[in-house]
């Protein structure tokens, strides 16, 4: 029933841990070589008991029931059947079955993770010739070959997950045409899917460090991952071996919705995490009151109204207003109605945000002073009357200015009369008498008095003063006997 053989190339069917999911209950392991599953008779198959204990205590157990007692940890099957075994430290393994069909669907024992390869094959009894070979994945065709026996799938997504069967006729095409039972195919993850990990709010400045978690398989040693990152979907780190981006000061550009992505070292295998909003918040800073003037003045009655604002800061920002250092309002705006002399004093203004996750980080900014100084109408009379006085003398200015243009224009009128009417060319040596208009005369012994004119007279005489300009106005006649 049993004999000792050979055991190299024996590989451990872990089908407790792959499709139970009882890897933690127990650890008894089945192995069998050739290392396929089904196994078929014809391939003389050797199955090994691994577990606590001595390995003479080994119970085995065929078909559900308990075939044999205290035997060695490994025969070579001569029945199909279903087998189990038994260590008194580690409790029972998982079953293999040893089939003796027509048509039997194979898959290797070792673990398929994501990314893998693997080849099923469809053989018929004692190897006869397999024709019209069709593959069913669940109820679907997935292949159909004439004279092939082989299934492969390349690379492995959890999709491929199911049971397959084959069919087709065994030995001759005239052979009726037979069917596989049908065989679990189970893909395990390479990896989990990522989880991306960090803060969803910081303060400008502050450093961002982002993990990208992902658990790689315990079925295989791990192989190294490669790990990329990306904000609003554009790439900001990576490929790295690292899980971590860092960041050591952020600003507001670095807001975004991040991301990132884990492949295996070929790149057959990639999964993305969820997106993780990250939000970089501003202190307040730069309070300004409206107006800005440092010094404000009014009369008593006026409406006054002041604005508070920032240059920078993340909402919510809230504003709380101080008179002469004591809080008197909160809100942007302070309005102070018709005033009076009690509403003099200095005016502030302080911002304030909340910040940091937890809305413990609080920032303040103060405004600069604003005085605001509120008049009485008395007072007001007295600036009133200077404001008069002032008027006054810019209109005494003015007149002085009119004048003077006046009697520069007056001047400068005789002045260009005086060039319409030019002087002789040859003007009159100084003491000379310049007549404009002479009537001749003889004299009393010359012509009959009855001849003489009765009006003998120079009409009109000018005696030059030096240099051409006219004499004094006695030297100016209208009448030369």
């Amino acid at each position: 029933m049993a004999g000792d053989t050979g055991m190299a190339g024996k590989v451990a069917l872990l089908l407790w841990a792959q499709t139970l999911g009882l890897a933690g209950a127990q650890t008894t392991q089945l192995l069998v070589e050739p290392p396929w599953r089904p196994a078929v008779l014809w391939d003389r198959v050797t199955l090994t008991c691994q577990g606590s204990g001595t390995a003479s205590d080994t119970t085995w157990y065929k078909d559900g029931q308990r075939w044999w007692l205290e035997a060695p940890d490994h025969f070579t099957v001569t029945e199909s059947g279903t087998y189990t075994c038994n260590r008194p430290g580690s409790g029972h393994s998982a079953s293999v079955r040893i089939l003796d069909d027509q048509l039997v669907l194979q898959v290797p024992t070792q673990p398929l993770l994501e990314g893998d390869t693997v080849t099923l094959r469809c053989r018929g009894f004692r190897d006869m010739l397999v024709t019209g070979m069709r593959f069913y994945h669940e109820f679907k065709e997935v292949r159909r070959s004439l004279r092939g026996i082989e299934l492969s799938l390349s690379p492995l997504h959890l999709n491929h997950s199911g049971r397959y069967r084959c069919g087709g006729r065994v030995n001759s095409e005239l052979s009726p045409w037979v069917q596989s039972v049908p065989v679990t195919v189970t893909v395990h993850e390479l990896f989990t899917v990522p989880v991306l990990e960090g803060p969803p709010e910081l303060i400008e400045g502050s450093p961002l460090n982002l993990s990208c978690l992902s658990t790689p398989s315990p079925l295989r040693p791990p192989a190294p991952l490669l790990h990329l990152f990306y904000r609003d979907g554009q790439s900001v780190g990576g490929p790295q071996v690292s899980p971590q981006l860092l960041v050591p000061a952020v600003g507001v550009s670095d807001s975004g919705n991040y991301s990132c992505q884990v492949r295996s070292e070929g790149g057959a295998v990639q999964k993305s995490s969820a997106r993780l909003r990250v939000t970089v918040r501003i202190p307040v800073a730069n309070a300004t009151i409206t107006p800005g003037l440092p010094s404000h003045q009014v009369q008593t009655g006026d409406p006054v109204t002041l604005h508070c604002s920032v240059q920078v800061g993340s909402a919510p920002v809230n504003f709380t207003w101080l008179h002469n250092g004591q809080e008197v309002a909160e809100g942007p705006v302070l309005q102070l109605g018709n005033v009076d002399v009690g509403h003099s004093g200095t005016y502030q203004c302080m911002a304030t945000n909340q910040l940091g996750q937890d809305g413990h980080h609080v920032f303040r900014a103060l405004s600069p002073e604003l005085a605001l100084e509120v008049t009485s109408w008395g007072h007001g009379g007295t600036a009133v009357a200077a404001g008069v006085s002032g008027s006054l003398l810019f209109l005494v200015l003015l007149l002085g200015v009119i004048m003077a243009w006046h009697w520069w224009h007056r001047i400068a009128t005789r002045k260009k009369q005086e060039r319409a009417h030019p002087q002789p060319l040859a003007p009159p040596e100084e003491e000379e008498v310049l007549y404009t208009h002479v009537v001749k005369t003889e004299r009393a012994g010359g012509l009959p008095s009855a001849a003489l004119p009765k009006d003998t007279t120079v009409t009109y005489a000018e005696l030059p003063g030096p240099h051409g300009r006219p004499q004094d106005t006695s030297n100016i006649y209208e009448s030369v006997p």
